[in-house]
């Protein structure tokens, strides 16, 4: 079986879905419009960079930046020519989706995304129209979480399918880290985000610091692993709070690298604010880890996550019901540790990466036999 992948090949999601393919025995063929490096990769996965590639930069409104990627159809048109494939799948629908839409190469299957529907379609007419003609090109529109599906039918009315990313539960699983980066008794708070505003960072942060101001004694501190935009904003809020001595940036950490950042935290919490936020791989990653979480309502978070047995539920943009969240798994080492094993036995059970390469495949079976 050939796949032409449409993807950012500097995505994690990409690499992920990419190599545990090729790994499952599936002849890979990416098409994407940034660099790489070839290390990310499986050594099958053939990958077509044109030289012209466009780093493409978003416009205000985000819709002509999106008609920059189809001065690239013909050199994605030249690389279908050369694999192939039984199947080309976009990796989201608003751009990519729109290059594979324009070869109408079949059978086609778009994977949307978050912003791509949250988002994108929302700014203007033409981005909505945009939308809803990639989506009606597509054999096949998948999600990776229930509450986005509801969200994709506003603009198609085909059938789609729920396909989770999948954690590799050998990759993220509880090891000893702590020691790197902090003391053997601190309780570390924190999370692995971009620091962008549409994951709450802010509120985790000020969260934190009402739990600090009530536990003086306590040897809390607080980590937060990432780069984005929002970073020098977020470090003055730390530092106008006055916990610039127990709080930890990391900036950009390689993503062999995450498991032992999630096992240095203690509590890890998700405060996104934006419903954008459609599934939640660091949250999965990190109860992969056996780690307590605290999410918030927005998105798909909430699906990913079982209120009261493998974390707790905020209300987003509220600092204070975040803090007595952090305040009650911190005061209750049981629950923390309760949660923790809760949580890697839901992620081995629902969204183990085997699982979802396996119901990832059945779906290509099943487009080859109807085309």
């Amino acid at each position: 079986m050939k796949i032409l992948l449409l993807g950012d090949p500097e995505s994690v999601h990409t690499q992920r879905w990419a190599n545990a393919l090729a790994k499952n025995g599936i002849e890979v063929f990416l098409f994407g419009l940034y660099e790489y490096k070839p290390e990310w990769f499986h050594p099958s996965i053939k990958i077509c960079v044109p030289k012209s590639y466009l780093r493409i930069k978003s416009k205000p409104d985000g819709s002509f930046s999106k008609l920059l990627y189809l001065k690239n159809i013909f050199a994605l048109k030249k690389f279908i020519e050369k694999s192939k494939p039984d199947i080309l799948h976009a990796h989201y629908a608003s751009s990519y989706g729109l290059l594979g839409a324009i070869s109408r190469f079949h059978p086609f299957i778009i994977s949307v995304y978050g912003s791509d529907i949250y988002t994108f379609p929302r700014k203007n007419i033409f981005t909505k129209g945009l939308i809803k003609f990639n989506l009606y090109m597509a054999d096949k529109i998948l999600s990776t979480s229930n509450v986005m599906v509801k969200e994709t039918q506003k603009y198609t009315g085909k059938p789609i399918d729920v396909t989770p990313f999948g954690i590799d539960i050998n990759v993220f699983c509880p090891f000893y880290s702590k020691e790197m980066c902090f003391d053997k008794n601190d309780i570390v708070i924190g999370t692995v985000k971009t620091l962008e505003d549409k994951y709450g960072i802010e509120y985790l942060i000020r969260a934190f610091k009402i739990v600090k101001d009530k536990y003086p004694h306590l040897p809390l501190k607080l980590l937060l692993v990432g780069k984005g935009t929002k970073e020098a904003v977020l470090k003055k809020i730390v530092f106008e709070l006055g916990i610039e001595n127990v709080t930890i940036f990391t900036g950009f950490i390689d993503y062999d690298e995450i498991p032992k950042y999630h096992n240095m935290i203690d509590i890890s919490v998700f405060v996104s604010i934006d419903d954008s936020e459609s599934f939640g791989v660091s949250v999965l990653e990190a109860m992969a880890c056996a780690k307590p979480v605290i999410v918030s309502d927005a998105g798909g978070l909430p699906e990913v996550v079982k209120k009261n047995v493998t974390g707790l539920i905020v209300e987003r943009k509220n600092s204070v019901q975040t803090s007595n969240a952090i305040e009650e798994l911190l005061l209750n080492k049981d629950m923390r540790l309760k949660f923790g094993a809760n949580g890697r036995e839901r992620v081995k059970n629902k969204y183990s990466l085997e699982d979802s390469v396996s119901q990832m495949i059945k779906v290509y079976e099943q487009q080859m036999l109807k085309n």
